[in-house]
């Protein structure tokens, strides 16, 4: 019993576990805060891509 115990203490499986889910709770929470209303991002996106677009058609023609 002694041995499981002390091999469960040494064991980092479930910390990783842990981690990559904090990191992903993260991850979401900026992707959220960056696409919400009032934050020029999404904005500037569609700009961004406009400006693209119309790039490319001017070039085809």
């Amino acid at each position: 019993m002694l041995i499981t115990f002390r091999r469960f203490l040494h064991s980092e499986e479930g910390v990783t576990a842990i981690e990559y889910a904090i990191i992903g709770v993260a991850m979401s929470i900026i992707v959220l805060t960056a696409f919400t209303d009032g934050n020029p991002l999404p904005d500037a996106l569609k700009g961004g891509f406009t400006t693209i677009q119309e790039n490319i058609d001017q070039a085809k023609t």
